[in-house]
């Protein structure tokens, strides 16, 4: 990944799972995430990752359009840090950089890291706190 860095720019930590994703500016202490809500065309508001959505090897149109909106809501930044679990499909820390790669190459340049974490059971200052450790180690290079 390559080492970019506008000093003026925001670096971004999205914390993202297949029900929302959290937009955080880790320089500012006490950030307060924007969060990002996949589109739910029922209105259940409910995990929307199932066995269904792959079956034909596509995206639903819902799914795609939460991606577009973390892309949306990246613009501009300096760095971004990836953090989410599981792996592969299941992943939607992997399939978003997947998808900025193909469809925000800009965006997905601004990209660092990726990190397997466990969401769930760390708190927004422990995201917040391994996010700058992991960016000043990074920017230290």
């Amino acid at each position: 990944m390559a080492k970019t860095d506008d000093s003026s720019a925001p670096h971004l930590l999205v914390v993202i799972d297949h029900q929302e994703a959290r937009v955080y500016r880790t320089e500012v202490h006490g950030s307060v995430p924007q969060r990002i809500a996949p589109y739910d065309p029922h209105g259940y508001g409910k995990h929307l990752h199932s066995a269904h959505e792959w079956t034909d090897g596509k995206r639903q149109p819902e799914r795609k359009s939460f991606y577009e909106a973390v892309a949306k809501t990246l613009l501009g930044a300096g760095q971004v840090l990836l953090f989410g679990g599981g792996t592969g499909r299941s992943s939607a820390m992997e399939m978003l950089h997947a998808d900025l790669k193909a469809h925000h190459p800009d965006v997905a340049a601004t990209v660092i890291g990726a990190v397997v974490v466990d969401a769930h059971h760390t708190t927004e200052d422990q995201l917040l706190a391994k996010a700058r450790d992991f960016y000043a180690e990074f920017n230290r290079k």
